[in-house]
C-alpha cells in the first residue's frame, strides 16, 4: 500500500517511515467466494438492514489493516462509504491528492464483497494509474486484475476468475469500454454482476477540465445499463465549480445530496500544507536553465522538472546532463519500457529529476517527491495544481517553482489550435460514413476529411459518444441518428480556455496569497492565504544568476543543428484520391535523413525562429548570425558523400529568404546552385498526410531545364527549404529529383515545426 495511503489517515500524518499492510488484511479481502456471508451483526438496522453502528466498526476495522493501527476514518471517507454501501447511492468525491479517496472505495470493496456483492469495476486514465492500483490491491490483500490492449490474450481467463468469485477488483481504462469485442462481450457480464463502480480521475469526463477524454462519456451509458442499487463512485482531486456540475450531470444523475436517493456530493478543503510555492521571474531561456542549474542541487530529495512541449523535454534534459546531473526525459513520445525504468530510477531516487512533459501526471505516487518545477506555465490554474500535486504527500515540505517564459502564450496558443474543430469539418465526417455498405476504418476515412488523424480520431470519439457514429469491427459506420453541432458550447468552452490562460498570467504576476489564489480557481470554499508561499512569508528566491552561467547555458543552448527524418511509407487511402501510392517508398526514391538549424518548440533556437518564421514575420534575407549557424549545421554534418549542388522549395509567404539561403549556401559552399522546384497554383493548407501528399503531386514538379541539369551530377543535391512539419513536402520533392536523376537528395530547412 502506497506510504500517501497510510499517511491520509495516520495522526502522524507527512512523517516517513516504513510501512507493511498487516497480513490479516488477505483474509479480510481475499478472492474467495463472491458468496461470502455478511456478518450477522450487520444484516438489521434502518439502512436497507444494514446496522450503521456495526458497519462503521467493521469499517475501521478494514481500514486499519489497510493502512496501520493508528488509521482512522476522516467523516468524509465514511460519509462515501456509508452512502456506497448502506444506503447504495451515488457519491462524487473531490479532495485533494493524498487524502485517501482510494481508501474509500478499497473499504467499500470489502465491505461489498462480504456483503456477497460482486466485484468492483474501476474505470482509470492511465495504465500508470492501474498499475499503482493493482499494486496496492496486492499489498493489501485484495485480487486485482486488469483488461487492456496489451493483455487481451488474458481476458478469457480473466472473465473465468472473475465468474468464479476470484476477483474483487478489476481495472479498465475509458478507451476500452468502446472496443468492439469488450463493448459487445465482456461490457455486458461486468454491467450485470459489478458490485460497485468506480471512475477514477473525473474530471477528465468534462470538456471543461484540464484532461477533457471523450472516452469518458461512455461510463454515461454504461451507468445507465446497471442494476438498480449498484452504487457509483467518481473521484478527482481537481475540479471547479463547473467541473463538478459537469461530472454529476453526467455519471450521478438522480438529485442531490438533499435527496434520500440522490447523488452524494463531498467536496473538502484542497490545501496541502506541504507545498511552498513560488515564482521566480526571469527574462530568457538562457537566465531560466542556468538559474535551475545552479539551485538544483539545494532542492530537497528528487522531483519533477515540467515543460510545456517535447523538444524543451529533452533540451533540458540533455542541458542538465551536461552539467553534471542524473537526470532523464519522459515524454508522451517516449518508449513505455523507458517510461517504466524511468519512472522507477524516481521512486528509487536513483535520479535528481525526470524532466517531463504532462504525460507524467495522474497515477504517478511517489509520497517522498521533494520538489516540482515548471519551466513554463501551463495553460490552466487547474491543470497546474494537478501537478505540483504529485509533490510533497509524504513530507512535511516540498518546493514548488514556476519560472513563467515570454513564449508560453504561443505555445499555450498552438495547443488551443488543436481543440475540437469546427462544424463544416464535422460534417465532413459524417457525410463521408452515409449510405456505405461497410465500415471505414480511420486511415480510409483520413483522405476523406481535412483534419489530421489525431483531429479526425477526437471527432469520431465524440460523435459515437453522441450517438451519431459507433465503433465496430473494421472501422466505423453512421447510426443514422441525427447529431446538433452545439456551437455555442463549444465558443464558452474557448472563452473558458481564455481565461484559464489569462489566470495563469496573473498567477505569476499576484502579490497575495499564491495557494489562496489557485484554490479560488478551483472554487474550493475553504480557500484562505496559505502563510507558506513566497508571497505570504516574503522569502523569495533570489533571481540573481552569474554572468558566465548565463554565458555557458547560451552557449549550448545555441549549438545549432536537429536531425530531421523524412518519411519512410505512403499514407493509406491514397488509391481513393486517384495516386497509385502505396507501402513503402523505395529506397531509390527515398531521401536521405536531413537537418535543421533547431525547431520552433527549443528552449534555445525557438524563439529565434519563430521571430523569422512567424505567420507575422515580415520577409526578407536571412541575418547573419543565423546564416552562420546554418553553416556550422552543414559543416557538422557527417554525410556519406558531400553535396555537389543546391535546390530550394519555392515559398509563397517568404521566397526572399528562401532564395536568399539557397544562393548564400550554394555560394559559400562552393555548390552547383540548380535553382527551384515548380510549384503550381496556390497554396492550399492541407491537414492530413493523404491530402497533403494528394495536393503535392499535383502541384510540385521539375523543370525539363532542371532534369537536365540533375541528369549531369556525379554527387547529392541538398534540397533547401525554410520550414519542414510533416515532412511530405521534402519527400515528394525527393521522389521528383531521384526520377529526374539526382544521385542521392540531403534535406535542409531553416527550422522543424516540433
Amino acid at each position: 500500500m502506497p506510504r500517501a495511503l497510510k499517511d491520509a489517515f495516520s495522526p502522524l500524518s507527512g512523517v516517513s517511515g516504513p510501512f507493511s499492510p498487516p497480513n490479516g488484511l488477505k483474509a479480510s479481502f481475499g478472492a474467495q467466494s463472491p458468496h461470502r456471508l455478511f456478518p450477522a451483526s450487520l444484516r438489521c438496522g434502518k439502512a436497507g438492514g444494514v446496522d450503521i453502528t456495526s458497519l462503521r466498526t467493521r469499517a475501521e476495522e478494514l481500514l486499519r489493516a489497510l493502512a496501520g493501527q493508528q488509521a482512522i476514518l476522516r467523516d468524509d471517507q465514511w460519509t462515501a462509504i456509508e452512502a456506497l454501501v448502506a444506503q447504495r447511492r451515488r457519491a462524487l468525491v473531490v479532495q485533494r491528492t493524498g487524502w485517501g479517496k482510494s481508501a474509500v472505495y478499497f473499504v467499500a470493496t470489502g465491505l461489498l464483497r462480504e456483503r456477497g456483492d460482486g466485484p468492483t469495476v474501476i474505470v482509470s486514465p492511465l495504465l500508470a494509474l492501474m498499475r499503482n492500483q493493482i499494486e496496492a490491491a496486492a499489498r493489501a490483500g485484495i485480487a486485482a486484475v486488469t483488461m487492456n490492449s496489451a493483455n487481451q490474450h488474458e481476458w478469457e481467463e480473466v472473465e473465468g476468475a472473475i465468474a468464479d468469485g476470484k476477483v474483487d477488483v478489476l481495472l479498465v481504462s475509458p478507451e476500452r469500454l468502446n472496443n468492439p469485442e469488450f463493448r459487445d462481450t465482456v461490457l455486458p457480464k461486468l454491467a450485470a454482476t459489478a458490485g460497485l463502480l468506480v471512475v477514477d480521475e473525473a474530471h477528465c469526463i468534462s470538456d471543461w477540465g484540464h484532461d477533457f477524454r471523450p472516452d469518458y462519456r461512455r461510463l454515461r451509458t454504461l451507468i445507465a445499463e446497471l442494476p438498480d442499487g449498484v452504487p457509483v463512485l467518481a473521484t478527482t482531486a481537481t475540479a471547479n465549480d463547473r467541473v463538478v456540475s459537469d461530472v454529476a450531470d453526467q455519471l450521478l444523475p438522480g438529485g442531490t445530496i438533499e435527496a434520500e436517493s440522490g447523488a452524494v456530493v463531498l467536496r473538502g478543503p484542497l490545501d496541502r500544507e506541504s507545498l511552498r510555492l513560488a515564482v521566480v521571474s526571469l527574462p530568457t531561456p538562457e537566465e531560466r536553465l542556468a538559474w535551475l542549474a545552479e539551485r538544483l542541487d539545494d532542492l530537497p530529495g528528487s522531483g519533477i522538472i515540467y515543460t510545456l512541449t517535447v523538444a524543451a523535454a529533452h533540451d533540458i534534459a540533455s542541458f542538465l546532463r551536461d552539467r553534471g546531473f542524473e537526470v532523464a526525459a519522459y515524454t508522451g513520445k517516449t518508449d513505455p519500457a523507458e517510461r517504466l525504468r524511468a519512472e522507477q530510477d524516481l521512486l528509487e531516487n536513483k535520479v535528481k529529476a525526470l524532466i517531463a512533459t504532462s504525460a507524467l501526471g495522474m497515477g504517478f505516487d511517489k509520497p517522498d517527491l521533494g520538489f516540482v518545477v515548471h519551466v513554463g506555465a501551463p495553460s490552466s490554474p487547474i491543470a497546474y495544481y494537478q501537478q505540483v500535486g504529485r509533490a510533497g504527500r509524504g513530507v512535511r515540505r516540498a518546493e514548488v517553482i514556476l519560472l513563467p517564459g515570454t513564449e508560453d502564450a504561443a505555445i499555450w496558443e498552438y495547443f488551443t489550435s488543436m481543440s475540437f474543430p469546427g462544424e463544416e469539418r464535422v460534417n465532413q465526417v459524417l457525410n463521408a460514413l452515409v449510405g456505405l455498405s461497410k465500415p471505414l476504418s480511420t486511415a480510409a476515412l483520413e483522405p476523406m476529411v481535412e483534419l489530421s488523424r489525431s483531429r479526425l480520431e477526437l471527432v469520431l470519439k465524440v460523435l459515437d459518444v453522441d450517438g451519431a457514429v459507433r465503433r465496430v469491427r473494421g472501422g466505423w459506420e453512421s447510426t443514422g441518428q441525427g447529431w446538433h453541432y452545439d456551437a455555442e458550447r463549444y465558443a464558452r468552452v474557448a472563452q473558458a480556455r481564455r481565461a484559464e490562460q489569462a489566470a495563469m498570467v496573473e498567477y505569476t504576476t499576484t502579490s497575495g496569497c499564491r495557494m489562496e489564489f489557485l484554490l479560488r480557481q478551483l472554487d474550493d470554499p475553504h480557500a484562505a492565504p496559505c502563510g507558506r508561499c513566497d508571497n505570504c512569508t516574503g522569502t523569495r528566491y533570489s533571481t540573481e544568476v552569474s554572468s558566465e552561467a548565463i554565458a555557458q547555458t547560451g552557449q549550448r543552448l545555441r549549438q545549432p543543428g536537429v536531425e530531421v527524418s523524412t518519411r519512410r511509407q505512403w499514407p493509406t487511402g491514397l488509391a481513393s484520391l486517384g495516386l497509385s501510392l502505396a507501402g513503402k517508398i523505395p529506397a531509390s526514391e527515398r531521401a536521405e535523413p536531413g537537418r535543421a538549424l533547431g525547431r520552433l518548440t527549443d528552449v534555445g533556437w525557438g524563439a529565434r525562429l519563430r521571430e523569422v518564421l512567424g505567420t507575422t514575420a515580415p520577409d526578407g534575407p536571412i541575418g547573419g548570425s543565423m546564416f552562420a549557424a546554418c553553416v556550422q549545421v552543414l559543416a557538422a554534418w557527417d554525410w556519406e558523400r558531400r553535396p555537389v549542388a543546391v535546390v530550394g522549395v519555392p515559398s509563397a509567404r517568404r521566397p526572399t529568404l528562401v532564395r536568399d539561403l539557397v544562393h548564400r549556401i550554394a555560394s559559400t559552399g562552393r555548390m552547383a546552385e540548380l535553382g527551384f522546384l515548380d510549384m503550381h497554383g496556390a497554396t492550399v493548407p492541407r491537414s492530413n498526410s493523404a491530402l497533403r501528399v494528394a495536393n503535392l503531386h499535383e502541384r510540385m514538379s521539375v523543370s525539363a531545364e532542371l532534369a537536365a541539369r540533375l541528369a549531369t551530377l556525379d554527387g547529392p543535391v541538398l534540397l533547401v527549404d525554410d520550414l519542414t512539419d510533416t515532412g511530405w513536402t521534402f519527400t515528394m520533392a525527393a521522389r521528383l529529383l531521384r526520377d529526374a536523376g539526382a544521385p542521392a537528395v540531403l534535406p535542409f530547412a531553416l527550422a522543424a515545426a516540433n
